[in-house]
């Protein structure tokens, strides 16, 4: 069959159904809408390990002795004694390791790290120590060890390390893993009979992302940068505002020497009874410069989170006492004030002078800041005026981001609303996890919202199936559903992350998550993929797409099929996801309106016969987005794709000019 004969069915799809097939309509040369460069992206919370013993590279549990319980995460055998006159203001502790009293005995210490310490065979640590020897000189031997081993030895690699003052110094050895372990222990001992003192024990990776000295576990950090993001939202989340305000995240904490950042509870650690971790404390080693950092390695735009002065509502019910006085707001605003001062200040500033001498002169360039994560009521709202009047009058281009609260819905979420166009708020933080019924009704969300005040950031997301409540496809699928319309509404929604992104395999407190880890390995969930594809082909405007002239949605008729288009104007390429959420397969007809000549389109497909199916770390590419293609008819008006998109599946074509 030539083209000739061809062009007959092209132009009558162009009119009417060809077949059964349900016919979409792309305006191909009505260039929409922007899609703002931000729209999908990333949120991270410290929630599940995903800080300490997740992306922050560091191997060693508790490293200053700082937790309450101050051998939490250690073993100590022979003399090991714990002092306080450290060398480090606000990480005062450190152990000291003495003579045991017998040549045949031993003192030393043994660090469990998060659920075991994991290595890789071939790969380099580096081992550091604070340390210093009172009577001038001393040795310790640093060991990996596996107590599992059923050989003769549980030591798999060694090295000794002379300690040569008696002032505090830092020393570093650089040990190679002989084998891939995910539950090896870090074991110190003392060697001889000189006394030595140890504080802030270390072992990092030495190839960490992006090769950064105190930087992030690489494959967990690449798996972000592959998802491609357009926004950072850090670092929380409920641990922006702590049980108490005692435990609320304060980022200053988290600047400067690693050595000297205090620890900090971590609200995660006692939320859920039958998800208890006793040991979750935050490190800060993982700080605000780093986050900052980690954005600008990933491409992504900085969006921190900061106090409004509250604690968490939930653990705090209608209690006005709890939550710092609106008239004492002062020193929050001013942390508000000077973070935007370090991240954008020069190196004249108080603050801009502190991210220089970390280590990065240049500003990060800092567009927007959250205040408050998700509070709700006059609670809130009398709280975040005087913020945001200080922050407009200081620095007049910082976008601001308020909370409509926890619920997508409602007396609260209106008044939410209400009260961030009064304040004149530039961004309202949305949050939902709810049920697959949820996520297929509201394809049509953002169509009526007025697009006069503030813009949308849909800032944590899920979909939690009943009783289902964990990363399989059918959920993923469904997220995919619903993101038609953040797409299709780009000139009201700026911002959106899916929410949780870490979960430790053996510490997590919440569930389904977007990337799972244990020790040595890693999987990224459905929903990752759902994300990529849209953060990978979000294009640079929308596209009119309509199906017997309604947007494509799930509605009456259209056989729970979802769609939206966009265009790249840099590549000349018009971008089309479907989803089919049905049980059968559905025949669909793209027709590329005011497109002659397309070319054959590139297909990603995402799907499963079994929706309950999910990717573990045993099968970590069980269910992965799958290239193709698929013919394009040319005709005199338009241009065609026929095609059949098998049962529960999401679809993306791509079809150059």
């Amino acid at each position: 069959m030539n083209l000739k004969s061809l062009l007959p069915i092209a132009l009558f799809a162009c009119l009417t159904c060809y077949g059964q097939s349900h016919v979409m309509d792309i305006q191909t040369n009505k260039i929409g809408v922007p899609v703002p460069k931000t729209m999908y992206g990333l949120f991270f919370e410290d929630i599940n390990y995903a800080a300490d013993g997740g992306l922050y590279g560091e191997l060693v549990k508790n490293r200053s002795f700082e937790f309450p319980q101050h051998f939490m995460g250690w073993k100590t055998f022979g003399n090991v004694e714990l002092k306080d006159d450290g060398p480090f203001k606000r990480c005062p502790h450190y152990a000291e390791l003495s003579y045991p009293g017998h040549n045949e005995r031993r003192t030393g210490i043994q660090n469990e790290g998060y659920f075991g310490i994991g290595v890789l065979k071939g790969e380099d640590y580096r081992f550091s120590v604070w340390a210093k020897a009172p009577q001038g000189s001393a040795k310790i031997r640093i060991q990996l060890i596996d107590e599992s081993s059923m050989e003769d030895r549980q030591e798999f690699t060694s090295e000794d390390l002379n300690i040569t003052s008696s002032e505090w110094k830092k020393y570093e050895i650089v040990i190679k893993s002989p084998r891939t372990d995910n539950k090896s222990n870090l074991r110190i001992y003392l060697v001889g009979n000189s006394t030595v003192d140890l504080e802030h024990v270390s072992l990092f990776p030495v190839n960490t992302f992006k090769n950064r000295p105190n930087g992030m576990r690489r494959d967990l950090g690449q798996a972000l940068a592959d998802e491609h993001p357009g926004v950072l939202r850090f670092p929380g989340g409920c641990i922006v505002e702590g049980t108490e305000l005692a435990t609320r995240y304060q980022w200053k904490n988290t600047i400067g020497p690693v050595e000297n950042r205090p620890i900090n509870e971590n609200r995660w650690e006692f939320t859920f009874d039958n998800r208890f971790f006793p040991d979750y404390f935050q490190s800060f080693g993982l700080g605000f410069f780093e986050y900052f950092q980690l954005a600008e390695d990933i491409g992504a735009e900085p969006l921190p989170v900061l106090n409004v002065g509250m604690v968490c509502q939930y653990q705090n019910w209608e209690k006005e006492s709890a939550h710092v006085p609106v008239n004492d707001l002062n020193p929050y605003i001013q942390d508000c004030l000077d973070l935007i001062q370090f991240a954008n200040g020069d190196t004249t500033t108080v603050w801009g002078k502190k991210r220089a001498e970390m280590g990065h002169p240049a500003p990060f360039n800092l567009k927007m800041i959250a205040v408050g994560n998700e509070q709700w009521g006059d609670f809130y709202f009398k709280r975040l005026e005087p913020f945001v009047k200080a922050i407009k009058k200081a620095y007049p281009k910082i976008q601001i981001v308020g909370s409509s609260g926890p619920d997508p819905d409602g007396k609260n979420f209106e008044a939410g609303w209400n009260a961030m166009r009064k304040l004149k708020a530039d961004l309202v933080d949305e949050h939902f996890y709810r049920n697959e019924t949820w996520f297929l009704s509201h394809g049509l969300r953002y169509e009526s919202y007025d697009r006069k005040g503030p813009k949308v950031f849909a800032g944590e997301y899920a979909c939690h199936e009943t009783g289902k409540k964990w990363n399989h496809f059918e959920a993923s699928l469904y997220e995919a559903a619903f993101m038609t319309d953040l797409e299709r509404n780009a000139d009201m929604v700026y911002l959106s992350s899916y929410a949780p992104l870490f979960a430790h395999i053996e510490g997590w407190q919440w569930r389904p998550d977007l990337i799972w880890f244990d020790n040595v390995r890693m999987f990224k969930s459905c929903s990752y993929y759902v994300q990529q594809m849209y953060a990978m082909n979000k294009g640079t405007n929308v596209l009119p797409m309509k199906m017997d002239g309604k947007f494509i949605a799930g509605q009456d008729g259209q056989d729970g099929l979802f769609a939206s288009s966009v265009y790249d104007k840099d590549t000349r390429t018009v971008i089309v996801k479907v989803i089919n959420t049905y049980n059968a397969p559905q025949s669909v007809s793209l027709n590329l309106l005011g497109m002659k000549s397309g070319k054959d389109a590139a297909t990603i497909t995402l799907t499963s016969k079994d929706m309950d199916a999910e990717n573990t770390l045993d099968n970590p590419e069980k269910i992965i987005p799958v290239n193709g293609s698929a013919t394009t008819i040319n005709g005199a008006k338009c241009s065609v794709i026929n095609d059949e998109l098998p049962a529960k599946t999401f679809r993306l074509y791509k079809i150059k000019r």
